[in-house]
């Protein structure tokens, strides 16, 4: 079971991570998970990816402010850099994250 301390051990170190939050009745974070699994894993290699069900961690979205599903949070060298819920393409989030991963990893 997840713990906010264990993504924020995560989140402190690892260089790239990606926080998924989801619940089991979301349709769409079911659909959209694996995609953008295969996108991180394709384009970032380094990328950590924590996922939330919502419906077992109840205290975790809070805490990180989250109140919509699916939500994903980006975190690049400890610091959120990207944050986006319902509403997201896989591009769209491959091409927030390219240019400043790229300048971490070179």
């Amino acid at each position: 079971m997840q713990t906010i301390e264990n993504i924020n051990n995560t989140i402190k170190e690892n260089m790239a991570v990606m926080v998924y939050f989801s619940a089991p009745s979301c349709n769409v974070c079911h659909a959209l998970k694996p995609k953008l699994l295969d996108a991180l894993n394709a384009n970032f290699p380094d990328f950590k990816v924590e996922s939330v069900d919502i419906s077992q961690s109840e205290e975790i979205a809070p805490h990180f402010n989250v109140f919509a599903i699916p939500t994903i949070l980006i975190y690049l060298d400890g610091k959120e850099f990207f944050r986006k819920s319902r509403n997201m393409s896989v591009d769209e989030v491959i091409r927030e994250i390219r240019r400043p991963y790229e300048i971490m990893t070179s």
